[in-house]
């Protein structure tokens, strides 16, 4: 596995020492070298390394004074000459806290520490993703239940699939489903049914109105919050204030 990191450091001796002792680890990667914190900062904004190696004391900024205009701030291994720095070093969650001159066997321990970090996170980001994944399933599984209706009408059951309608109308304790040529009665409330298919095609416009965006022809703003939007069947339904928010999305998709 491997691992990209910069080094900062204002002293070029430092920096060959920091490349010299890297040599041996050949999944190190080093992305840039940096002899200032306004160089640092921008390198590592634009590179994003897994781990920096930072220098404390430098002539602009200081390696604290860097950390602190980051955005992102990466692992740390600081690198310095003075040891007073160690315990405010450690408050900020470095990794560790390098006191020059270093060795081999120091430089390896610490990239031991790092490497260690690294690979943890890595294995908690791929279950992360895992976890999303499978999320994302549960939710496409979860509106394809949602993808038809069964409608009993005279003792026999109709199927009719969602994307055969073309709105959904509340009324009293059940539901109009409209197709291009007919309406279904089916027995539910419209929270429920706008829960089973959040994840498809339809989207909520009114407090007891959804509407299928395949069958939306345009939408024209009406003013005081409200939208007319007509559809392909050449009915228009007047959108809720409250539910603007799932309409302006769709503006961009059809002429005004």
């Amino acid at each position: 596995m491997k691992f990209s990191c910069i080094i900062v450091d204002d002293e070029f001796l430092a920096r060959q020492r920091i490349i010299k002792l890297l040599e041996k680890h050949g999944n190190i990667l080093v992305l840039a070298e940096c002899k200032n914190g306004k160089q640092a900062i921008e390198e590592i904004q634009l590179r994003t390394p897994d781990f920096i190696f930072l220098d404390i004391e430098m002539p602009d900024w200081d390696g604290f004074s860097v950390l602190r205009r980051l955005d992102k701030v990466p692992y740390v291994i600081f690198t310095t000459a003075y040891d007073n720095f160690a315990l405010k070093a450690f408050e900020i969650n470095a990794v560790d806290y390098l006191l020059k001159p270093f060795d081999q066997e120091r430089m390896d321990l610490s990239l031991g520490r790092m490497q260690d970090i690294l690979q943890k996170e890595g294995a908690a980001k791929l279950s992360h993703k895992i976890n999303d994944i499978i999320k994302a399933y549960n939710a496409l599984e979860k509106g394809n239940r949602g993808s038809q209706f069964e409608i009993k009408k005279n003792g026999r059951v109709l199927t009719v699939p969602a994307e055969d309608i073309v709105s959904i109308h509340s009324d009293g304790n059940y539901l109009v489903l409209k197709t291009v040529d007919q309406k279904f009665l089916y027995r539910s409330t419209m929270q429920k049914v706008d829960a089973e298919l959040s994840n498809s095609s339809f989207i909520r416009v009114h407090r007891s109105v959804m509407v299928n965006k395949r069958y939306v022809n345009r939408i024209a703003y009406k003013g005081n919050s409200e939208y007319k939007i007509v559809l392909k069947t050449k009915d228009f339904i007047i959108s809720g204030r409250l539910y603007k928010n799932n309409v302006i999305p769709l503006l961009d998709e059809f002429e005004r």
